[in-house]
């Protein structure tokens, strides 16, 4: 096998990042001690910079992110660039774009959002997101894992969060906060693998994804 190219499309962690609204923020603090080594005291919700939800995050009893098989979290994927409707990803805007051999695999979708990235009403509230239907479209062609660069599935202004309940609700864990898939081409196969951290029983957590070009 040859990697010809590993794109990472991971968000660094740093003190004070820009996260959802009303979360705790993200702090590195660098801790030294008296045998000179140097090490870092790091806190955050673990639904912080590109992290991956688990079904527990909504659906009460769901899985948690330690129990997603591995065999979900890597594999064949493809980067998709749908036109949105207003801040809405629609069932539509994803048929415009949609190949039949995306079926089954992980998708990832670039919004282009991560360039906006600030401390904004703009970057953390006016950002694209799934419609309802576009949640239904993407569980009728067995999307396994699913991706998007903004804080979030589904628009800022789902209060109610019936797409994380739909996609959770049906065994679909996602990727939020992705950044640089303009790196990827659209609909061409990566080999995708995302790693959330293995925190026991946990809702979700930061994961370190990248997207290897191997065909």
């Amino acid at each position: 096998m040859e990697i010809k190219r590993i794109i990472d499309l991971s968000v660094t962690l740093r003190d004070g990042m820009p996260v959802w609204p009303g979360n705790n923020r993200v702090t590195v603090e660098i801790m030294s001690s008296p045998d000179g080594s140097v090490a870092e005291k790091y806190s955050s919700i673990t639904h912080s910079g590109t992290h991956v939800d688990a079904p527990l995050h909504f659906i009460r009893g769901g899985s948690t992110v330690d129990r997603i098989p591995l065999d979900t979290l890597i594999g064949e994927g493809y980067a998709i660039h749908p036109e949105p409707e207003g801040v809405e990803i629609t069932d539509q805007s994803l048929k415009k774009v949609w190949k039949d051999y995306f079926d089954g695999n992980i998708i990832l979708i670039n919004t282009g959002w991560d360039v906006k990235r600030s401390f904004s009403k703009e970057f953390q509230e006016d950002f694209p997101g799934l419609s309802e239907d576009a949640a239904n479209f993407i569980i009728q062609h067995g999307v396994k894992f699913l991706g998007i660069d903004t804080l979030g599935i589904e628009p800022y202004s789902h209060r109610d969060f019936p797409v994380h309940k739909i996609l959770l609700g049906k065994n679909i864990p996602f990727i939020e906060d992705l950044c640089n898939l303009q790196s990827l081409s659209e609909g061409k196969k990566y080999l995708i693998a995302a790693l959330p951290l293995k925190i026991g029983e946990a809702s979700g957590s930061m994961a370190r994804v990248v997207a290897l070009d191997i065909y």
